[in-house]
């Protein structure tokens, strides 16, 4: 967040405070403007657009909530920081549920009232971002695809461009990440939209019962058989075939779907006769094809011949930027589905969301959202909502250090946990944690930082 271009006002009765506080906040980058008369701030406050006003809580004339209440009633969501003397806790409180954004308690240190201050304004750009990125969900059917963050965008960008053709593609990536999403962009964009999309989950079904789902079966191939099935590879044959979990095909049903994919030509279970079968073949795994191939699990012809256009999804953790309107796709998703008006999420419980990893990416957290909505006694998620997930994460996705340690090696070992989730590329780590490579380099314990190649 770049402070050069917030502007800030405050408002004390005391002229030595107002100076005091100006003075600090200008140094740290803000633009601020100040005043000791609250009717000449509250005019000048409607009559100029500032970013936050921090102001007193006690004044002479006007109490800093009656402030409050003139400043939403002329501009509505104007941002309001309030200082407030210890003994006037249950009063900034109460000024919180009337629309305050935070209060910081006297006597205070300059930055506790930063700490307040930006987080007020990060929260704020948060709303702004969510109102944006609605008018996009608008036109996204389906919030779980979202690519905000480079990585996703790239993912997206070459499912699109893969759709324009009818070569096969794999997918891959951990459990709930999206590939089936993706899927479907690659079916719905390109020039199949109108035929067939079916699925078949390889790791759902016995090896047995994926040869006859796939390539059909002739009747009287086995007890159940009572009927001819034409299978999935001749259903989707103007369409689209995603074949989710490829890697746990069995290896006599890896070898036909090698001749289908080679011949366009599919023999039904206990049939001697062939059926066309032009589907076009989208497969996804979450399991690395090229160890299941070193290990003999896995045919190295039909990983050539399905790795044609790899696209690989990443996981939500290394997509933190997707993950804000993530949450708020999900929920109304989740709202919808469940009839129930939940309107957001409190401060609290989305810094929970932001923290957490989710190990089980996008799957785990539309899950989660759909349990707090069914579950929340309130209008808004909170965090009593959110006790199914573990909060204790950092940045670089590890769990919280042990206590016993000292404060260098806690941050020794948090700036290697943040390299190693970098894939050891010092710039990278550097902007993730907002410090410049010198101070990562103190961190981790490399002497003066004149280190000059980055990888």
């Amino acid at each position: 967040m770049s402070r050069a271009k917030r502007h800030l006002f405050v408002l004390d009765d005391d002229p030595e405070v107002v100076s005091y506080l100006s003075e600090e906040l200008e140094r740290e980058g803000f633009s601020v403007a100040g005043s000791t008369d609250p009717a000449e701030a509250l005019a000048r406050i409607e009559r100029e657009s500032f970013d936050l006003v921090v102001s007193d809580i006690e004044m002479p004339g006007m109490r800093g909530t009656d402030l409050l209440a003139a400043i939403q009633t002329r501009r509505p969501g104007q941002l309001v920081v309030l200082i407030t003397a210890f003994g006037s806790i249950d009063l900034a409180v109460r000024s919180i549920h009337a629309g305050a954004a935070d209060f910081v308690a006297k006597p205070f240190r300059i930055e506790a009232l930063l700490l307040v201050v930006e987080r007020a304004l990060r929260e704020r750009q948060m709303r702004h971002e969510i109102v944006r990125l609605r008018r996009r969900l608008a036109e996204e059917p389906d919030p779980t695809v979202i690519a905000v963050s480079p990585a996703m965008r790239r993912a997206v960008d070459l499912a699109r461009r893969a759709a324009g053709t009818d070569a096969t593609v794999l997918l891959t990536g951990e459990s709930g990440t999206g590939k089936g999403e993706l899927a479907r962009i690659i079916h719905e964009s390109g020039p199949r939209r109108a035929g067939a999309f079916v699925r078949l989950n390889a790791a759902a079904l016995p090896a047995s019962l994926v040869e006859s789902e796939l390539f059909g079966v002739k009747r009287g191939a086995f007890t159940d058989a009572k009927e001819d099935r034409k299978g999935l590879f001749v259903a989707a044959s103007s369409g689209t075939l995603f074949l989710d979990e490829v890697g746990e095909l069995a290896p006599e049903t890896q070898a036909k779907l090698l001749h289908v994919l080679e011949s366009g030509r599919v023999r039904p279970v206990g049939s001697v006769d062939e059926l066309d079968a032009h589907a076009r073949v989208v497969a996804a795994t979450n399991r690395p094809l090229e160890t299941l191939m070193a290990e003999g699990h896995f045919r190295a012809d039909l990983y050539y011949r399905i790795n044609v256009i790899r696209i690989d999804v990443p996981p939500l953790r290394d997509r933190r930027e997707d993950l804000l309107p993530l949450i708020d796709g999900l929920l109304g998703r989740a709202c919808e589905r469940l009839g129930r008006p939940v309107a957001g999420i409190s401060k609290d419980a989305m810094r929970i969301l932001m923290a957490h990893d989710w190990p089980g990416n996008v799957r785990e957290l539309a899950n989660t959202l759909e349990r707090a909505v069914a579950l929340s006694d309130h209008d808004t998620i909170v965090t009593e909502d959110l006790s199914d997930i573990g909060t204790r994460t950092n940045g670089a996705g590890a769990a919280a250090p042990p206590l016993g340690l000292t404060l260098a090696e806690v941050a020794r070992d948090y700036a290697r946990r943040m390299l190693d989730a970098h894939e050891g590329n010092k710039a990278a780590a550097a902007r993730a944690l907002d410090i410049d490579r010198r101070t990562l380099y103190r961190m981790l314990g490399n002497g003066d930082g004149d280190e000059a190649v980055d990888s």
